[in-house]
């Protein structure tokens, strides 16, 4: 697995649009690490889903109803989550706002789209 540059610009990364009000953008991964932000327009939805990834989830703005392992809790800027491997989870953002998601390993889905 190749890794990402050792420096980012937010104005020269590509964001993607995933539909559904969501769009993320790579800030660097290897093959240990992977950080992404991920943009919710008001409404959207992470749909309920689990992966064998372990993740930590940062809530950088707005409001997010995050559903982990079927307990939901209502988190704001400031607040985090973290997700074990396989746990089913998702989050739905009433406002609006951004979250910085980390896993470990890789999300290899994520790197196959950005390549």
């Amino acid at each position: 697995m190749k890794q990402s540059a050792h420096f980012s610009f937010g104005e020269e990364s590509e964001i993607k649009d995933l539909g559904g009000g969501l769009k993320r953008q790579m800030l660097g991964f290897n093959e240990e690490l992977m950080a992404v932000k991920i943009w919710f327009d008001k409404g959207a939805e992470g749909y309920v889903h689990a992966h064998r990834h372990s993740q930590v989830s940062y809530v950088v703005e707005g409001e997010f109803h995050v559903n982990v392992g079927g307990v939901i809790k209502v988190l704001t800027a400031g607040d985090s989550f973290f997700i074990p491997p396989f746990v089913e989870h998702g989050a739905v953002c009433p406002t609006g706002g951004i979250l910085i998601d980390t896993f470990s390993p890789p999300r290899e889905d994520f790197l196959e789209v950005a390549e």
